[in-house]
């Protein structure tokens, strides 16, 4: 089922600076960060499932002057939000990134792109089954770099996935590196590393579907 939301209009929450989407953007934003500190000085890749206009990625990107050790690969179906995120990639100079204008929820989209040093799958979780939540952390290995770090979001509204999403995570090879639930908001953004034995990509793969 595709979703019926338009995620264009859904993205100018992070207009506002004092909206929970604009504070769950800087937790996201801060552990890209801390990742890129921490891999420094090597070159990393990085794929970004559902990623919007890339904001996550681009903003932290356009501020380092380590910038073109990053190959960057961001995955989006809506073609108003890929040509954002074109547009601030020619902006900000940065070189290596790239945008597929395509369903994230496939795992052909992924091929030359995984497996990646960093994955994010933020803003899915809470728009899926718990079916197609389960299923993707399974097909996660088929992503990874030995040692990649992953980045999700969820919200906690009752029922609570987020617990099953953290075992899920254990259960399919991977340690869990933080997880941010504030007091302040329901959202939380968890953040694991890839201790297992990558998988192939397995191309035409169904993942996730939108809900309505």
């Amino acid at each position: 089922m595709r979703s019926q939301r338009d995620w264009y209009a859904w993205h100018a929450g992070y207009d506002d600076p004092s909206s929970l989407l604009s504070d769950r953007l800087r937790v996201v934003q801060r552990l890209i960060e801390d990742w890129l500190d921490a891999t420094a000085p090597r070159r990393v890749t990085v794929v970004s499932a559902c990623a919007g206009d890339g904001r996550d990625v681009l903003e932290v990107l356009e501020h380092r002057a380590d910038a073109d050790r990053v190959q960057a690969t961001l995955v989006e179906s809506d073609p108003r939000l890929v040509e954002r995120a074109v547009e601030h990639i020619e902006r900000a100079g940065l070189t290596g990134i790239s945008v597929r204008c395509t369903d994230a929820g496939n795992t052909s989209a992924y091929a030359e792109a995984a497996p990646a040093d960093l994955v994010l799958l933020c803003g899915i979780f809470g728009n899926i089954s718990d079916e197609d939540v389960h299923r993707t952390i399974a097909a996660a290995p088929q992503l990874c770099q030995p040692g990649a770090r992953v980045l999700w979001t969820r919200h906690r509204r009752t029922p609570d996935l987020t617990p099953r999403i953290r075992r899920w995570f254990a259960e399919h090879g991977f340690g869990e590196e933080g997880f941010v639930a504030p007091d302040h908001a329901m959202y939380a953004v968890g953040a694991h590393r890839f201790h297992g034995r990558p998988q192939a990509l397995e191309p035409g793969r169904r993942l996730f579907s939108f809900l309505g």
